[in-house]
């Protein structure tokens, strides 16, 4: 059972070792309490023994062990609102009027990133929950174009397209029409199949050179269907953390934010804010991951923020929460707007 003073001295040196990364001695935390630095020694070692704080082998100091994390997280840590300065800039975003929702949330997650010198993520559903809204053509050369596909959701995939041999821009032109003609509210994942069974006996009868042109819009439409929608922002900030310091844990790290079985357990289900502590991420040992699911207007994602485990929890759950309100509002506005 942890006591009353215990509890406010966990909290202390959590509070401490986010704000320094050095482990904490007894003599800083005498004057605070007004105890001796041997009841204070005797309450960390009673901490440490209930699992909460941990001992370094550089130091006599303490340090929170994950379950001190946990502990802190769900019993000590104090609700605050997001600071003024915070949410001023956080504001400038949701004011802007010419903003898409997908361009908010994107920029809003710069912002913190920026702001807390972590790692933030938006992971929008697979793409099978996105439906086909419009396919556009932008020619370089007559071997050369840009596909962009657009989304029900929002969502904007631009791909450089190669042609294997000239093709004049009015054939193109054709077949851009066709596609957005027969694939328009299309699932994403159905548009290949779509593709091979009922556009290409057609498209023979629009142009000449129908093989080289639907190869290309085939490969093209087919790549963006088996990508998920993913964004990170600030990866190079985690590596600034003292955590992180050995190049061991550089490659370690960097390789898990290029994994997509790493990007398949940032996804949240649950609506409300949660912290997900060390193993409890299920990305690294060494990092916290906050993050909350979105949804609104028919589109759906998690926003998540990856830092340390020394991480300043109470600022990030707030800007998260925040974040996740101002999201849905806009996204009701923008869809009044619509109507």
């Amino acid at each position: 059972m942890i006591g009353s003073r215990q509890k406010e001295l966990l909290k202390e040196i959590v509070l401490e070792y986010i704000k320094t990364a050095r482990p904490v001695g007894s003599k800083s935390l005498c004057k605070k309490f007004k105890c001796s630095s041997a009841t204070i020694r005797n309450d960390m070692a009673e901490l440490e023994s209930l699992g909460y704080l941990e001992k370094t082998h550089i130091s006599s100091g303490r340090i929170p062990s994950e379950e001190g994390y946990r502990y802190y997280v769900d019993n000590l840590m104090e609700p605050k609102k997001i600071s003024g300065e915070d949410m001023l800039r956080l504001q400038t975003v949701f004011n802007n009027k010419e903003l898409e929702l997908n361009d908010a949330i994107s920029k809003s997650l710069e912002i913190i990133s920026d702001i807390t010198n972590y790692t933030s993520v938006i992971l929008g559903k697979e793409s099978s929950d996105n439906k086909l809204q419009k396919v556009e053509v932008v020619p370089i050369n007559e071997r050369q174009l840009i596909a962009i596909v657009i989304t029900n959701t929002g969502h904007v995939e631009n791909k450089t397209v190669m042609l294997d041999e000239a093709i004049p821009t009015e054939e193109i032109a054709k077949t851009t029409e066709l596609l957005n003609k027969m694939l328009i509210g299309t699932p994403i994942d159905e548009v290949p199949s779509k593709l091979e069974f009922d556009i290409k006996p057609i498209i023979r009868n629009y142009i000449k050179n129908y093989e080289v042109v639907y190869n290309a819009f085939y490969n093209a439409l087919s790549n963006f269907t088996s990508e998920r929608d993913v964004k990170f922002t600030g990866k190079a900030n985690i590596l600034k953390q003292p955590e992180f310091s050995t190049v061991d844990d550089v490659k370690n790290i960097i390789s898990k934010f290029e994994s997509k079985d790493m990007v398949s357990k940032i996804e949240e289900t649950g609506d409300e804010v949660k912290v997900y502590i060390g193993r409890e991420s299920e990305i690294d040992d060494n990092v916290t991951i906050v993050k909350t699911k979105y949804k609104v207007a028919g589109r759906e994602g998690t926003i998540a923020i990856i830092g340390p485990k020394r991480m300043e929890y109470e600022r990030v759950i707030n800007m998260l929460e925040y974040l996740k309100e101002h999201i849905e509002n806009k996204g009701k506005e923008d869809e009044l707007e619509e109507k």
